[in-house]
């Protein structure tokens, strides 16, 4: 094979941004305990009003590690970790990459059968889930073959004592109790193993080594476990630290996005964290408790999807408020649309911040971000530049045949950030990692975009089908499946819909068997079976009956259509109400 050069023309633009870094090549928990040897009195995180120094953070970490190895965890072995952001989430994590074994991250909203399906696709041994969910659980651990211990927490256990007075008569309240037969494990009694366990626990890891598990649809649509290495996501922290030279250690991060998500995960936890950043912790958020957050923390960082930018626009908290303290305000996990940056940037203008919103863009397959809106200059439309090491190049779709600047095509990526495959998927991942001319394993995306002369990126849309809705990966092909696994259902489409909060919000159709006559009681019982097996991110906002869907020539179900007629018919509302 004939080697070919790749193409860089944003190295000329990157200004103080490094081409290329040294990265660390130990573990994932090695990175961290660098950082508390170095500034073992910096705060690692808070939550909920409580603060924890980095040297405390290793002494947990290491506790938990020597409980994971009292309860039989083994280098190499699958721990399910379906959590909230919270400290024993953080905790966990770290002490599972401690003995070497793999975090799978799970969105604790999942349904029953989603857990079910992340803990077999993993072959996950132990999970670690809170008091909450316990009962989604409970109710699918008998399919579960692997599955050997459950560790609960609770949210109370990590509060200050006002906060937790205050928790235990809300949320607390509503928290459904565990019998006291129940086979799992405290969080406590776990702890309290870890103190009596005297043996060898941590396991030496290098960077190649695999550490952790994502969840994406790859480029079919079919959710699949991404594997990553440790290497993946400590030469992202290095990347973020390079294209944010303004960060100093002690800096505070407002960790709202989710660390089952790798934008949560790897740029708002782990990236502070192997670098000497707070990380400030928020379970649950709403716009006005994340507006009041960031004024409480005077966080310096904040990141988020286009949604929550929007959703803060409009809180009256914000009224007045003094953001001068803000360091950097990064979009991703969906586009950012030129008139929303707009509208952002004159509000951290009036409020007195000194920058702007900085998009950035990337897929789970290269953990989160590899590529952001540099400091110096900016594009409208452009979601930036490359990382450091990073590379980008648009290819004619299904082939490996660069095209043109400015010509639109699918986004390949390279660099250190690249996943190692599909968990259990091979021909899925030799599809999507492709060894190019110029010798690199590339990732082909399935997004459509081009690069202009000067190396910066702009994506268009999905080539893969797939619905964003606040952020959340949604794909519909899951949904029509269970759909039509229901009795009453023939065959059922499922399309996103444009909304001015969530971007895209989910809708049904379905076509009910032969001889059922479309009624309020068989769509209220279609979406009582929905919430049960459909995550609630995932729900349709609405169920449409229809005798039949519009079909394409080959016979498949013509979705685009109905998109078109959602369209059509938001627009006549609009002129209406004009």
């Amino acid at each position: 094979m004939i080697i070919t050069e790749t193409r860089t023309p944003w190295i000329a633009n990157l200004g103080d941004v490094p081409a290329t870094l040294d990265y660390f090549q130990g573990s994932m928990y090695e990175a961290v305990e660098k950082i508390a040897e170095k500034y073992p009195d910096y705060i690692a995180y808070d939550f909920m009003g409580r603060s924890t120094t980095y040297k405390k953070f290793v002494e947990q970490i290491n506790l938990c590690a020597r409980a994971l190895k009292a309860i039989g965890i083994r280098e190499g072995d699958k721990i399910t970790i379906c959590m909230p952001n919270c400290p024993q989430t953080v905790i966990m994590f770290y002490a599972v990459n401690l003995v070497g074994g793999i975090a799978n991250m799970v969105h604790p909203l999942s349904s029953e059968k989603e857990i079910e399906f992340y803990l077999k696709e993993s072959g996950s041994i132990c999970a670690l889930t809170l008091d909450q969910f316990y009962h989604k659980f409970e109710a699918i651990r008998q399919n579960v073959e692997s599955l050997n211990n459950v560790i609960i927490a609770s949210i109370k256990d990590e509060l200050s004592k006002p906060i937790k007075v205050g928790y235990m008569l809300t949320e607390g309240r509503k928290i459904q109790k565990i019998p006291a037969d129940a086979p799992i494990i405290r969080w406590k009694e776990f702890f309290q193993m870890g103190n009596r366990y005297r043996w060898k626990y941590k396991v030496k890891k290098e960077g190649k080594d695999a550490a952790v598990i994502l969840y994406s649809g790859g480029t079919t649509g079919i959710t699949k476990g991404i594997l990553l290495s440790n290497l993946n996501f400590n030469a992202l922290g290095q990347q973020i630290i390079a294209t944010n030279p303004m960060f100093r250690p002690g800096d505070k991060m407002l960790a709202v996005m989710p660390m089952f998500h790798g934008f949560g995960l790897g740029v708002s936890i782990h990236s502070m964290l192997s670098q000497g950043g707070r990380c400030v912790l928020v379970p649950r958020f709403t716009p006005q408790s994340y507006a009041k957050l960031i004024l409480k923390h005077k966080c310096n960082f904040i990141a988020g999807v286009p949604t929550l930018y929007e959703a803060l626009l409009r809180v009256p908290t914000m009224d007045g408020a003094d953001l001068s303290f803000l360091k950097g305000v990064f979009s991703g996990g969906d586009s950012l649309s030129i008139e929303l940056k707009k509208r952002f940037d004159k509000f951290l203008f009036d409020h007195h911040a000194v920058i702007q919103v900085r998009e950035g863009y990337g897929t789970t397959e290269c953990v989160t971000a590899s590529c952001l809106t540099p400091t110096h200059m900016a594009k409208e439309g452009s979601i930036g530049l490359p990382f450091p090491d990073t590379y980008y190049d648009i290819v004619k779709p299904g082939t490996q045949e660069s095209l043109p600047y400015g010509e639109e095509g699918e986004i390949c990526i390279s660099g250190p950030t690249v996943m190692m495959e599909y968990v259990g998927h091979p021909e899925e991942t030799a599809q999507t990692l492709q060894t190019h001319p110029d010798g690199r394993v590339w990732v082909h995306t399935g997004d459509l975009g081009y690069m202009d002369d000067d190396g910066f990126i702009y994506f268009k849309q999905r080539i893969k089908r797939m619905i964003i809705t606040s952020g959340y990966n949604v794909y519909p092909s899951q949904l029509e499946n269970i759909l039509d696994a229901h009795d009453l259902v023939q065959m059922s489409c499922v399309i996103g819909v444009p909304d001015s909060l969530k971007m895209q919000k989910v809708k049904a159709f379905v076509m009910l068997k032969p001889g059922l006559k479309p009624c309020d009681e068989y769509r209220d019982i279609l979406m009582a079976y929905c919430r049960k097996n459909i995550a609630k991110y995932a729900m349709p906002y609405e169920i449409e009956f229809r005798d039949q869907l519009p079909k394409t020539l080959v016979g498949k179900v013509a979705y685009r259509v109905l998109e078109e007629e959602e369209i059509n018919k938001l627009n006549g509302e609009k002129k209406n109400e004009a």
